[in-house]
């Protein structure tokens, strides 16, 4: 008769095995000082770009809203109110407008003129040519209402000229875009400017209206 052994690990044998399988330090929630300090640098990480994404869009914000309100300046408005965007080209009006700015000239009646204001007139009846100057001094005649005008910049009076000459008071400056739209070719510059306006006005109305998606589901418990 026989009897059939079979051999038995030690105990110790398993632990071992268990310790080498699963190490104390990697259990469920623990973590290895190398984790943790991947997960800080990882923190750091997502917090520096968060932080620059953050500075990007405010600067893209500032932009969108200057591009926004000068569009408006020079076509919205000046359309509403039937005004003219004119482009000054010399330096006559230094320092209060220079070369490069954009003033909105508005239709003004005779009556409503005084000394002081700033016109824009055509100082030959019947020719294009405009100028913009300050009006020094004015009268009255059998022949209407009469001025004299003169640069800021400049030491000398105009020639007189009558108040049937000017084309409008200047209402407001707008500072350089000038320079801009004289980039662009004469026949196409004012409805590509008034079409550019519109266009930006109109994304800022959308961008104010429109509801994010989702944020029903996000504010619905």
């Amino acid at each position: 008769m026989s009897i059939l052994i079979t051999p038995t690990e030690p105990e110790t044998d398993h632990v071992d095995a268990a310790q080498r399988v699963e190490p104390a330090s990697a259990r469920p929630g623990e973590s290895t000082p190398r984790r943790r300090r991947r997960a800080a640098d990882t923190g750091r990480d997502h917090a520096s770009r968060g932080f620059w994404f953050g500075v990007w869009r405010g600067a893209g914000a500032v932009l969108l809203a200057a591009l926004i309100l000068i569009s408006a300046a020079v076509t919205v408005v000046p359309l509403i109110i039937g005004a003219v965007p004119l482009t000054v080209l010399t330096g006559s009006m230094q320092p209060t407008i220079r070369p490069g700015d954009v003033v909105v000239s508005a239709p003004v009646q005779a009556a409503q003129l005084s000394v002081g204001d700033v016109v824009t007139f055509q100082p030959i009846s019947d020719d294009p040519t405009l100028i913009t100057h300050r009006i020094r001094s004015m009268s009255a005649g059998d022949s209407g209402v009469r001025l004299i005008t003169r640069g800021d910049a400049n030491s000398a009076d105009d020639p007189e000229i009558s108040a049937d000459q000017v084309r409008g008071r200047v209402l407001y400056t707008v500072p350089y875009v000038g320079w801009v739209t004289n980039l662009v070719g004469g026949n196409v510059r004012g409805p590509l400017i008034t079409l550019a306006g519109l266009g930006l006005v109109g994304y800022a109305v959308f961008t104010l209206v429109r509801r994010p998606r989702g944020a029903t589901e996000r504010n619905t418990p």
